[in-house]
């Protein structure tokens, strides 16, 4: 039997354009900047940035083990974190691209099925500048907090923090509307880089 190599952690960051990191002129995102912390801290990690723009849960739902099948091989030690919703909440004539009920039940069958096959974690959506559809993500991210606790998978509510975030809401106004720059995505890095879960996330440290 194949030994695990323990000290090295590959890790799939699955979502959308705020898991991609875009708007950022660092190219780094979240994502990139807690995983940068992270192999300067001696973890040993091999990083899959696996958001795509303007993906829905129900798209992901789809894609999501197809992708991390090849990415995360048994004899290594996987892990994923999934971040996503705000697309969910976009309104596209006149109704959200994917209603509360089929979200809800979407993030439900992702991380029943994930937990079965690796370590999970997920980070909430985090907010926009539009006042009506941060109401709606807000109210979705209370309703991934209970899957999550459901489902016992570690869930990090980043929207009322960064919802009064100067940084992150100005820079999303300056930039798109939605997406911040390098310092809005810093300082979602660090609501993560503190999250118990995520300094759990690793049993072995290469020293």
């Amino acid at each position: 039997m194949q030994s695990k190599h323990l000290s090295q952690v590959r890790i799939c960051f699955f979502g959308e354009s705020f898991v991609n990191g875009a708007g950022d002129p660092e190219c780094l995102g979240w994502a990139g900047r807690i995983c940068v912390d992270a192999n300067r801290k001696g973890y040993d990690i091999t990083y899959y940035n696996l958001g795509v723009r303007r993906e829905t849960s129900a798209e992901l739902k789809v894609r999501w083990l197809r992708e991390v099948t090849s990415r995360l091989p048994k004899e290594y030690d996987g892990r994923i974190v999934f971040s996503f919703g705000v697309n969910d909440t976009t309104l596209e004539n006149g109704k959200t691209r994917v209603e509360v009920t089929e979200s809800i039940a979407n993030t439900r069958t992702i991380l029943s099925e994930a937990q079965q096959l690796y370590p999970v974690l997920m980070v909430g959506p985090p907010p926009c500048t539009d006042k009506e559809q941060n109401q709606r993500i807000a109210d979705l991210s209370k309703q991934f907090a209970m899957v999550g606790n459901e489902l016992n998978v570690p869930y990090l509510d980043v929207f009322a923090i960064l919802e009064r975030s100067h940084i992150w809401i100005e820079e999303a106004r300056a930039n798109d509307g939605a997406h911040p720059r390098a310092a809005g995505y810093a300082e979602f890095a660090q609501i993560v880089q503190n999250w118990e879960a995520w300094l759990n996330f690793f049993p072995i440290v290469k020293h």
